[in-house]
């Protein structure tokens, strides 16, 4: 076995994180969609992905609390750019504390399953949007450094069907890092 795969989750590199969540997610695409870039072995080489650092002025705990508790969520909900068309007060945030509990987001407009929460340190999180076709779901990951007095959030998406990589990005912020920042003060 390649050294690369059998090493514990919590020693991998954030590139290596990445290898290893590409490699598994790009299946959940590959299989709903044409193979872009494939070779005749069934490897695919063109994935996207999104890596996004965003520095807060608050401590981890706070920043994990809002992202795992539903009734804090539901007030960043309230403070994003999903507010405007998405009706997130009748299908309010629903999130579970256990790993492989569900959660729902934004109106069920984000739906997924908690894979591993690590209080005030990573989230990692199968996430789909409800319009992607059935069966398909990404990996999110969130990743928490204390600096002084503030935190890096570490934050990478990988296994969303391709050419969506540009309105994702822009949603991360409009929807979670600016509204995330206005309701943490």
């Amino acid at each position: 076995m390649n050294s690369a795969f059998a090493a514990p989750v919590s020693n991998l590199s954030r590139r290596q994180w990445l290898f290893r969540s590409a490699a598994a997610a790009s299946g959940f695409v590959v299989a709903y969609g044409p193979a872009y870039g494939a070779s005749n072995n069934g490897i695919t080489r063109t994935a996207e992905a999104i890596h996004q650092e965003v520095i807060f002025k608050t401590t981890a705990k706070r920043i994990y609390d809002a992202l795992t508790d539903a009734s804090q969520f539901q007030k960043v909900e309230l403070l994003s750019d999903a507010m405007k068309s998405l009706d997130v007060n009748s299908h309010p945030a629903a999130i579970s504390h256990e790993p492989g509990g569900p959660f729902s987001l934004f109106g069920d407009y984000i739906v997924g399953r908690q894979i591993e929460l690590v209080p005030n340190r990573r989230i990692v999180q199968v996430w789909r949007v409800e319009s992607w076709a059935a069966g398909v779901y990404s990996l999110v990951k969130f990743e928490f450094t204390e600096q002084d007095s503030t935190t890096k959030l570490a934050f990478d998406h990988v296994g969303f069907p391709a050419g969506t990589a540009e309105h994702l990005a822009e949603g991360w912020y409009a929807n979670y890092w600016d509204p995330l920042r206005k309701f943490l003060g």
